[in-house]
């Protein structure tokens, strides 16, 4: 999930990491990160540092509260994590194996929301940690992932070549493609007319930052737990002011507007949150945490 996000530097502007790694041997891995960010043109760069000392829950904590920068560290299983607040935090893909395996629109309410096929072109334009997009690109979709922020790009762009490497994983991995961009950008380099075009855009999923408190009922003060992916994301972003809103829904809508068969925007918002930009959906599809509202074109 992710916003439409205020940048946190000027486009071009370059955003300074540093990434803690244990072993000379993962100077390849590094390599790889390296040549990654130069393939998609990330603003990163990576002051890298060796560590000597176990990379203990402490030490984490350290390194993220002493350093000015994001950090990232490519710990002993070579596994590359975000610093948030002391809580590593990355994709883990392999993680949703289970649910990915077993998605449907019996079990997933996205899915009942978004009805896409095999055939479907997605726009995912609040990726975050990419787990809606693995779903939705479970039915064998095309999903285009749009996120804005540089580092978040980073670890979906390093988390799918790692699941890349693994068999059962590619055919699902080669539907999903990863974009450094905000959406409002993004939308605005399509063509004016897509109608009957190849590439035409079936659903728009918008996933915006909510206020923290946005899962908890207004008046007892209570509600579902915000997990530590959220939380570090709420790190990285503010939530979207009302006119942002508007403009994205709006944008969103008028791309669907041109698929040759009935287009949707769907937007996942806390059960208890109003609707985006204050507009009604045409429907909506509910658990106790989370509501998913279809605008249909």
């Amino acid at each position: 999930m992710s916003a439409p996000r205020p940048a946190a530097n000027p486009p071009n502007v370059q955003s300074y990491c540093h990434l803690f790694y244990i072993s000379d041997s993962q100077q390849a891995q590094i390599e790889r990160l390296q040549a990654l960010i130069v393939q998609h043109q990330l603003p990163i760069v990576l002051n890298t540092e060796r560590l000597h000392d176990k990379l203990t829950q402490k030490r984490r904590q350290q390194l993220s509260q002493t350093s000015s920068v994001p950090v990232l560290v490519l710990d002993q299983k070579d596994k590359l994590s975000w610093l948030s607040d002391g809580l590593s935090v990355a994709p883990e893909w392999d993680k949703l194996q289970r649910r990915v395996v077993s998605a449907g629109r019996k079990s997933e309410l996205l899915l009942q929301a978004a009805k896409v096929t095999a055939d479907s072109r997605v726009i995912d334009a609040t990726a975050g940690f990419g787990h809606d997009s693995l779903i939705l690109a479970s039915t064998g979709a095309q999903v285009t992932m749009l996120e804005q922020q540089p580092l978040m790009a980073l670890l979906l762009l390093v988390e799918q070549q790692r699941m890349s490497a693994q068999r059962n994983w590619q055919k699902l991995m080669s539907r999903l493609h990863i974009i450094n961009t905000d959406a409002l950008s993004y939308f605005a380099t399509l063509p004016a007319d897509m109608t009957g075009a190849t590439k035409a855009v079936d659903v728009v999923y918008l996933d915006p930052m909510f206020p923290e408190d946005s899962y908890q009922d207004s008046k007892t003060g209570k509600g579902a737990k915000v997990g530590k992916h959220m939380q570090a994301l709420h790190q990285l972003a503010s939530p979207p002011t009302l006119e942002e809103e508007r403009q994205l829904l709006q944008h969103a809508q008028a791309i669907v507007g041109d698929s040759d068969k009935q287009g949707r925007v769907v937007v996942k918002r806390p059960q208890l949150a109003s609707a985006l930009a204050n507009q009604p959906p045409n429907e909506s599809w509910h658990n106790e945490a989370v509501r998913f509202d279809g605008y249909f074109v």
